[in-house]
């Protein structure tokens, strides 16, 4: 499984199947529980609609994990969507990062992959 971790989109790619998944990369909080109410399009669609105590956040910033654990969040529902069937999936994941990140940058991505599930995370930079 790869994955493309934008500051606008998801992208994740399965080998056999393609591209499997373009999601914008929104988190929707509720700021009372910290639960999360949405990922993706849904949360996307919730900016600027919602009541003051649900925030969209955009773990992302210039290519960089700015929230990591939103973005843990967020690569676990999207590592859940796409193997929806195996719902104890360990995927194997590369992930790309923009190129000239730092070493600390790199380990933060790596980090939030397994936090997420992964069996083993590989980076690629772009």
């Amino acid at each position: 499984m790869a994955v493309d971790l934008g500051t606008a989109n998801t992208l994740v790619y399965v080998r056999g199947r393609g591209i499997v998944l373009n999601e914008p990369s929104v988190v929707a909080i509720n700021n009372n529980t910290g639960g999360i109410l949405a990922v993706g399009s849904e949360a996307k669609e919730m900016i600027g609609r919602t009541p003051g105590n649900i925030v969209a956040i955009r773990p992302l910033k210039d290519g960089v994990i700015a929230d990591f654990d939103t973005t843990e969040r967020m690569l676990r529902y999207f590592i859940q969507k796409v193997h929806r069937r195996r719902h104890l999936a360990k995927p194997r994941l590369i992930v790309c990062v923009p190129s000239g990140i730092t070493g600390v940058e790199q380990r933060a991505v790596k980090d939030a992959g397994y936090a997420a599930g992964a069996r083993k995370v590989f980076i690629i930079e772009e």
